[in-house]
């Protein structure tokens, strides 16, 4: 466990909010709405709002449908996993390849892997040609 996970040492509430914050923060990684998220999940969007701000306490059953949904592991929720790195650049990239076809979304797959293979660009000579 790390020093920010949520345990009753640290007080009920905040342990709540703590869990309520990854929440929120791994829907609007997906670009979810809280209406998107209670009807997948079969609550209303209050529900999900008060998830979201530590009022509303969750059972391991809908941690795990949350989990599931935001595909990242139960602990992360939890505070017992590293931190997943969210850059702009790589949360706007998941999100533009969510309205692709899974043709073009091999494509830039393989676009993808290219460019980590192909190292980086040399630099041009200082006189120029």
């Amino acid at each position: 466990m790390n020093d920010e996970t949520p345990a009753l040492e640290n007080g009920e509430e905040q342990a709540w909010a703590q869990l309520g914050e990854r929440l929120r923060g791994a829907r609007e990684y997906l670009g979810l709405s809280q209406e998107d998220v209670a009807e997948h999940m079969g609550l209303s969007r209050p529900a999900i709002s008060n998830v979201e701000s530590g009022k509303r306490k969750v059972s391991t059953f809908e941690l795990t449908r949350f989990a599931q949904l935001y595909r990242r592991p139960y602990e992360y929720f939890l505070g017992e996993a590293d931190e997943l790195v969210d850059d702009e650049v790589s949360g706007a990239l998941f999100r533009t390849a969510q309205e692709l076809s899974e043709s073009d979304k091999e494509q830039v797959l393989r676009f993808a892997q290219f460019l980590r293979g192909a190292g980086q660009a040399p630099e041009p000579e200082a006189g120029g040609e």
